[in-house]
């Protein structure tokens, strides 16, 4: 497996139906997850051992980490320590996010989806 891989061939996860998708790249220590998020999707207040922190590419994301609530946009960051309970609601258009996460994710078992043209980047 080649270390150097495009965006576009990596099969995106289905993290909540057609609402959220995640495209994985995964070392021995550290995950990264591009999410495209379509309007309005939930991601539901969950926790995990990893710690997580993520920026926002394009649209919106209304982000509650333990009892601070704030709405990002692109350049919008966050930093989620280990077990916090978190959510995100996307906005009226749709967010796309980039999460780091260490240690790994092992417990996404969502159901990989065909290959398709990721929303970002896009070639303008």
């Amino acid at each position: 497996m080649s270390r150097l891989v495009d965006l576009a061939s990596i099969a995106p996860l289905a993290a909540s139906g057609d609402d959220v998708r995640i495209r994985r790249l995964e070392g021995e220590r550290i995950t990264l997850g591009v999410f495209e998020l379509a309007p309005g999707a939930v991601v539901a207040e969950h926790r995990h051992d990893a710690e997580q922190i993520g920026i926002c590419i394009r649209g919106q994301l209304t982000f509650t980490i333990a009892d601070e609530t704030r709405t990002l946009g692109p350049g919008g960051t966050w930093c989620i320590p280990s077990g916090v309970p978190h959510k995100a609601i996307a906005g009226p258009d749709g967010a796309i996010a980039i999460d780091a996460f260490s240690p790994i994710r092992g417990d996404w078992d969502f159901p990989e989806l065909q290959r398709q043209a990721p929303l970002w980047p896009t070639e303008d």
